[in-house]
């Protein structure tokens, strides 16, 4: 039987010129390569200079995934960008997008649920071009949480980094038992939890940007527990077992996280796709862009089960199932 299906068309990503290492952080705070890494595994992080922004980034990252789908901007008729760093209150990053691709005249929002912004993003994409609101969409995650980092509390400084992932989704007919395209997604939200990882700022409350604050060990208890059954949640849904997936790729916070999630699951490591080392932990940026490197390098191929999860401040969390 056929179904209409948002599939996957083309992926991209951007990054700012500047990697920060370990090394130069350890010359401005009180910390060391051997801490961030046991702790994190993180080795360096891509920090965004005065001119690159969180629109100028999504620009790079939706035009490298325009051209992997071999599309023009104009087709695009559905723009939804995962931020919790805008260039603006308002109006939305994704009309900047738009304008900037050639697509005015569509639908272009942001939405804001912090690290699972892209899970939220493909979650409401995905449920538009099925529904016929849209015929082919871009799913951008893009963050510049270097802006909005204390740079003198090491706790949090050293876990973040800037830049851009996109996607092209474009609703086709596809076979449901074998065909491609997005076969579930599952999110969720908890704001009993707010006062463990937030910014302490906003327009509303302060009229001012505010500075990223996290309880660490809070967050990780949280974050193991949620992805595990999120995760679970999915596969339900769709009757597919852990071991038939082929990937896994993970909102890149933590590689202690990331190893907690797929012994819970008992998934292998070699299924998990990790660029924590790389990119630190860039948000709603994360997903994206680890999934365009693991398209890039051909781990991730036509015809493969692959599992997106992120969890993050709020707290939101979430995963979706693609066949590629």
């Amino acid at each position: 039987m056929m179904a209409r299906r948002a599939v996957l068309i083309g992926t991209g990503s951007a990054l700012p010129a500047r990697v920060v290492t370990n090394a130069e952080l350890a010359a401005r705070v009180d910390t060391s390569d051997e801490w961030i890494v046991e702790r994190t595994g993180i080795r360096q992080r891509y920090v965004a200079a005065e001119d690159e922004t969180t629109s100028s980034l999504a620009i790079a990252a939706a035009r490298a995934a325009l051209a992997t789908a071999a599309v023009e901007g104009s087709s695009i008729d559905l723009i939804v960008l995962a931020t919790a760093t805008p260039d603006q209150t308002f109006p939305a990053t994704a009309t900047i997008v738009q304008d900037a691709i050639g697509a005015n005249g569509g639908i272009a929002f942001d939405v804001a649920a912090v690290c699972s912004g892209f899970l939220y993003a493909l979650g409401t994409a995905d449920a538009m071009l099925r529904t016929g609101m849209a015929s082919r969409a871009l799913v951008i995650g893009a963050e510049t949480f270097s802006r909005i980092l204390d740079w003198e509390d090491r706790t949090t400084c050293v876990l973040f980094g800037d830049g851009a992932g996109a996607i092209v989704l474009e609703a086709r007919e596809s076979d449901e038992a074998t065909g491609p395209g997005i076969l579930a997604t599952r999110l969720h939200a908890d704001g009993a939890h707010n006062q463990l990882l937030y910014v302490d700022g906003g327009p509303s409350s302060t009229g001012t940007v505010g500075k990223l604050r996290m309880r660490g060990k809070e967050v990780f208890k949280h974050a193991v527990t949620n992805l595990s059954e999120v995760l679970r949640e999915v596969l339900a849904d769709t009757g597919v077992t852990a071991d038939q997936l082929d990937w896994v790729v993970p909102h890149q916070a933590n590689q202690r996280i990331l190893d907690g999630t797929a012994r819970k699951l008992g998934l292998p490591a070699d299924k998990v796709v990790v660029t924590v080392d790389r990119h630190a932990n860039t948000s709603a940026a994360s997903v994206p862009l680890a999934l365009d490197t693991a398209v890039r390098d051909g781990r991730i191929k036509p015809g493969q089960l692959v599992m997106l999860e992120a969890m993050g401040g709020g707290f939101t969390w979430g995963a979706s199932l693609i066949r590629i």
